[in-house]
C-alpha cells in the first residue's frame, strides 16, 4: 500500500536586496519590475516616498524600501531596480538595490520571524525562509504601511 504524502506548498517570489539583506515578495504581488527613471518630487510628502514617476502613463508613487525600513539611503547604481506592485487598489513602486531572482521555495522551510532582525520591525515580516547557503526575509507588504499612510499613498 503506497503511502500518500501532502505535497509541501510551494511559495514563489521575487527575491531582492536592500542593504545587503536578502528578502522576498509574493510573485503574486508583482507587477513588474523595471530599471530607476526619472523620479518627480512631491512636496510635503513621508521622508520615505522618493516621489512619482510616469509608468505607461499612469502616475506612481515610488518608496525607498531602504529609506521605509529605516536604513540609510545610498545612491542608487546600475543595480537599483523599481519592483511596482499592487497594494490594495493602488500601483506602487519600490526602489530596491538590486533584484535577484524568482524562487520556489517549499513553505516548509520557512518560519515565524523573530522578534527583532537586525532591528527591523517585524510587524511586516511574514516569514524567514532557511535556504541551503541564505536567510530569506518574507515581507508583507501590506503591513509596511498604517492606514494613515496607505490614505497618503492612493492620494499621490
Amino acid at each position: 500500500m503506497e503511502e500518500i504524502q501532502e505535497k509541501d506548498e510551494l511559495l514563489q517570489l521575487v527575491s531582492f536586496k536592500v542593504n545587503g539583506e536578502e528578502f522576498g515578495v509574493d510573485i503574486l504581488q508583482v507587477q513588474e519590475i523595471i530599471r530607476t527613471m526619472k523620479i518627480t518630487k512631491v512636496p510635503q510628502s513621508k521622508d520615505f516616498v522618493d516621489g512619482v514617476i510616469n509608468l505607461r502613463g499612469r502616475v506612481i508613487p515610488v518608496v525607498n524600501l531602504r529609506r521605509r525600513l529605516g536604513m540609510e539611503k545610498i545612491e542608487e547604481d546600475n543595480k537599483t531596480r523599481i519592483i511596482v506592485v499592487e497594494i490594495g487598489a493602488k500601483t506602487i513602486g519600490f526602489i530596491v538595490d538590486e533584484v535577484n531572482e524568482v524562487l520556489r521555495i517549499p513553505k516548509s522551510i520557512t518560519e515565524p520571524p523573530p522578534k527583532a532582525l537586525n532591528g527591523i520591525d517585524s510587524n511586516y515580516i511574514t516569514a524567514v525562509g532557511k535556504l541551503e547557503d541564505r536567510i530569506l526575509i518574507l515581507l508583507d507588504l501590506e503591513k509596511l504601511f498604517s492606514e494613515e499612510e496607505k490614505e497618503e499613498l492612493q492620494t499621490i
